[in-house]
């Protein structure tokens, strides 16, 4: 059997089968706003961020590799599907996956690492440095799915706690070695991350939808026209500049720098950003529930924090590839997390539209204040052909 890569001189794009595969993302994130919306106290917020981090990682593994080999191929295909069985297990084990779900949740989540370290081991057959990049993986991946197995047989905060050591040493298993031995196409992998980026958005969407379960009328539409705005400024601050440049970025820097880049502002700083969406989608779906009240503190974070998280994530992105800080995000990241105490006195709905409008204040500033160079990087001008 021989596994093809999809180096080649062509432009590689985001295929069918890689956007099959992220479907079932859609339903992983539901689950986790699930997850929190049922349990809106502290220890929920910190399980459900656990549980997505854990989902994220599986995600991320499964980036680099159908961005290394192609997803057209056979064996390929067959480890893909198979590994969307495995997630979808997974996700329908997430609402009671700190209890009586916990091994089956552990066991699903070992058969879509280990499938992925398997095919990437065959596949770098005859590469040494990919293969000893596999190596330095594989230990953080072991060690993680060996503690999740253990967190499976305790409750409470020890459970917690496993969860959080297996989620640590899963992370720092890509952190060792610096990127040497990966390869990576940049385009396809930005485009991938920006897409799951959309899944996420698109949950929060889901989650307007969800939460409007009273009676339709001019709080609800607000409500949710306020929502549907604030996920599109979200959007807008991802896709309008902020891709373009990263992308540019990425195909523009070489060898063990570039993969450190990818590693870094793709596999760890979107982190944040899809954890903002989850968090905000949670947030909403609260407010929807009771207008006229105040939201509760974990909701009021959800709501404020999720959003403020989200940009803080931008910020990392931008320090990381640009090295430049970007003032106006972080200023109202603080201003939203200003806001969390201010929301446990207002009714829900005023505090979603101040939400909103500091993140459509936010685009429009930008949009005016950075027009000219907003303009240039979406419309370069070419070099006259020589």
């Amino acid at each position: 059997m021989t596994v093809q890569s999809r180096t080649g001189d062509s432009e590689e794009r985001v295929t069918p089968l890689e956007l099959f595969f992220d479907l079932v993302f859609v339903f992983a994130f539901t689950q986790v706003t699930a997850l929190v919306t049922n349990d809106p106290t502290w220890a929920g917020l910190v399980k459900g961020l656990l549980v997505l981090s854990i989902l994220w990682w599986a995600w991320v593994a499964y980036s680099w590799l159908t961005n290394t080999l192609d997803p057209e191929n056979g064996e390929v295909r067959v480890v893909v599907f198979g590994a969307m069985t495995a997630m979808l297990v997974a996700s329908l084990a997430v609402p009671d996956v700190f209890g009586d779900d916990a091994f089956v949740f552990a066991c699903a989540y070992a058969a879509i690492r280990i499938a992925h370290l398997a095919l990437y081991a065959f596949a770098g057959r005859g590469d040494r440095d990919l293969l000893e990049a596999i190596a330095r993986l594989s230990a953080g991946t072991l060690g993680s799915i060996v503690l999740l197995f253990v967190a499976s047989a305790f409750d409470g905060p020890a459970q917690t706690g496993l969860w959080a050591l297996a989620l640590l040493v899963d992370f720092s298993g890509v952190w060792i070695g610096g990127g040497r031995g990966w390869h990576l196409e940049a385009g396809h992998f930005a485009e991938r991350h920006g897409l799951i980026v959309i899944i996420a958005l698109g949950e929060s969407i889901v989650a307007v939808g969800l939460g409007a379960t009273n009676q339709l009328g001019v709080g609800v539409v607000a409500a949710a026209v306020l929502g549907l705005a604030i996920a599109g400024a979200l959007w807008w601050a991802y896709f309008d500049v902020v891709a373009i440049v990263a992308e540019k970025h990425l195909r523009e820097a070489s060898g063990n720098a570039q993969l450190r880049m990818a590693r870094d502002s793709y596999s760890y700083l979107h982190l944040p950003m899809v954890a903002g969406i989850i968090l905000f989608a949670v947030g909403v779906k609260k407010t929807l529930a009771d207008m006229s009240d105040p939201l509760a503190t974990v909701p009021a974070v959800a709501l404020c924090g999720g959003v403020a998280l989200y940009l803080v994530g931008h910020v990392l992105f931008r320090l990381r590839n640009v090295r430049t800080l970007n003032r106006q995000r972080l200023v109202v990241s603080v201003l939203l997390l200003v806001l969390i105490p201010i929301a446990l006195e207002l009714p829900a709905l005023a505090t979603l539209a101040t939400v909103a409008a500091l993140c459509v204040g936010l685009i429009a500033y930008e949009a005016i204040r950075f027009a000219a160079a907003r303009d240039r990087v979406r419309h370069p001008v070419e070099a006259p052909a020589s």
